[in-house]
């Protein structure tokens, strides 16, 4: 395998049976980036900039995450189930955060937590 092969990304082909919108939609999700938690090593730290909050996201492996940074949902760091991200819609993009979409998480009082459409993720470095 060349080098080239090795750095080109596997990208979404478009499926026949889904609408435009939704073809759209996944493709313009990976333009605008995200990450995948598969891709993600335990114990890592994502600064989640959305449209009203940031939130802080220790991901703790198995899809599992302590969130915080909310004042009523998370104030102080509360372990979650990222269920993915979606577009405002039931469609989800299962465990991915990506830009210009809404997290989807689990939490144990409030159950599904959708927060407004994400601007930015970064990474906190210790």
């Amino acid at each position: 395998m060349t080098r080239a092969e090795l750095e080109t990304p596997t990208l979404f082909a478009v499926h026949p049976h889904w609408s435009d919108r939704v073809n759209h939609n996944i493709i313009q999700s990976e333009i605008d980036g995200g990450v995948y938690l598969r891709d993600l090593p335990r114990g890592i730290v994502l600064e989640i900039e959305t449209m009203d909050w940031i939130c802080k996201l220790e991901y703790c492996g198995g899809y599992e995450a302590k969130v915080s940074g909310h004042p009523k949902y998370c104030p102080e760091p509360v372990q979650v189930y990222v269920s993915g991200s979606t577009w405002g819609g039931s469609m989800l993009k299962q465990f991915f955060i990506g830009r210009g979409m809404h997290l989807e998480f689990l939490h144990p009082v409030h159950q599904t937590v959708l927060t407004s459409p994400i601007i930015d993720i970064r990474e906190v470095r210790p």
